[in-house]
């Protein structure tokens, strides 16, 4: 009696994200049974709340060694490779889980979800299906199966079946969150912001309705809702798509631009076609973060904005009034050198957009742009010394800006491609 009564403690504080209290009642209670594999699995779960992905696992290891029958621990263990990055071990055991209980509802609705982030969508369908076939009300399965419909370009049903969702579970954050997203890859800014809005209600440090009240908010401005677009139908694709488009967008400027050369009746047209798909380009990699920095003035963006978006925005800002300063300064004094300071501040809002973003390999990206950042101002050092605009450092700059889109590139969309 005296046991069930913590249980129900640590249950109500795991409810109420209390898990440091939860978890030292649990290992008091392993103090006095080691193989209770009811605690395990309840210790693996609050570790696995905690990020401690790698403690987590080691637990239920233990658990699954003790009752290695028990497709509940194998389904813990499977959240948690999915935390890892370890999808592939995650729907090896998401199987097993069907094998030894195929009537489980959530084992479908997280196979599904998985399905979903490889962006299989007609697969991530298929599972959810059969999750609800099992349980018709089973939340999570309906949002993953609105999510994949959505994706299949079927957003009537889409959007049924996230409703149903909600009539289920109104105050549901997840659900309102899901919507969100939907209605703002749908177009519908507005009533996307109302979910976010009513997700953060219900869960105010819920980050995926944060991101997407960030997302609704910037979609206020016209130009962004383009490359909002564009961001939706290149996130939809696989990584070999995604490189599909950005060679064959690569392809056709050099296309263009060389025909304008050769063409001298063509050139009038094809030249400012060139340069008006260069800015569009351009126009990608630095449009989130100058965002960015006009949200700092929205009573919410100022607050939804994490540390690494603020900082980003300052450098991108600082990299932008360089190259206003520089221009403006070539145009008062006619000194050319100035005209480095100008390309400087330009190129380097590439490097400043993205060096912070989310990413295994994050830091390199970091160290490359600083890197960048030093032999640019070298370029510029060298040029007011020896009035040289072109030296050996400003073609390494240069050479360093061309590659630094193809790397960054691969590393953006290895990180969206599972």
């Amino acid at each position: 009696m005296f046991e069930d009564h913590k249980l129900a403690k640590i249950q109500i504080l795991m409810q109420q994200h209390k898990y440091a209290e939860a978890e030292q009642i649990l290992k008091d209670l392993l103090a006095q049974d080691a193989d209770n594999i009811y605690v395990l699995s309840l210790l693996a779960e609050v570790k696995l709340q905690q990020d401690e992905f790698e403690v987590a696992d080691t637990i239920i290891d233990r658990a699954i060694g003790l009752a290695p029958d028990k497709a509940h621990l194998l389904y813990t263990k499977a959240r948690i490779a999915i935390e890892q990055d370890a999808y592939d071990d995650a729907e090896r055991l998401l199987k097993q889980c069907i094998e030894m209980d195929p009537y489980d509802a959530d084992y479908f609705a997280l196979w599904a979800n998985i399905k979903l982030a490889r962006k299989q969508f007609q697969k991530a369908l298929e599972l959810a299906d059969k999750a609800l076939e099992i349980d018709a009300e089973n939340l999570f399965a309906l949002n993953v199966r609105s999510t994949a419909l959505l994706k299949l370009d079927q957003k009537d049903e889409s959007f049924q079946t996230i409703e149903g969702a909600l009539n289920e579970d109104p105050n549901n954050a997840y659900t309102h969150a899901n919507y969100g997203w939907g209605l703002l890859e749908k177009g519908d800014y507005r009533k996307a912001k109302e979910h976010f809005h009513e997700a953060l209600n219900n869960d105010p440090t819920y980050e995926y309705a944060q991101l997407g009240l960030l997302e609704a908010i910037k979609a206020t401005n016209p130009l962004y809702r383009v490359f909002l677009k564009y961001g939706f139908f290149m996130g939809n694709l696989t990584e070999k798509y995604q490189w599909g488009v950005i060679i064959g967008f690569y392809l056709l400027v050099r296309l263009l631009n060389n025909l304008a050369d050769k063409v001298d009746a063509l050139k009038p047209i094809l030249t400012p076609l060139v340069i008006l798909l260069a800015i569009v380009a351009f126009s990608t990699w630095i449009i989130d973060p100058i965002s960015n920095l006009f949200l700092r003035f929205n009573k919410y963006g100022k607050v939804l904005l994490g540390e690494n978006e603020k900082t980003s925005s300052n450098f991108v800002a600082g990299s932008l009034a360089t190259c206003v300063i520089g221009i403006l300064l070539y145009i008062l004094t006619k000194d050319e050198t100035f005209l480095p300071v100008a390309a400087f501040g330009f190129a380097m809002m590439v490097p400043f957009s993205v060096m912070l973003l989310p990413s295994k390999n994050k830091n390199f990206l970091l160290i490359y742009t600083i890197v960048m950042a030093i032999v640019g101002a070298g370029a510029i050092l060298l040029a007011f010394l020896n009035g040289k605009i072109f030296n050996s450092l400003s073609l390494i700059f240069v050479i360093g800006f061309v590659a630094f889109q193809w790397i960054a590139n691969y590393f953006l969309i290895k990180e969206d491609n599972l």
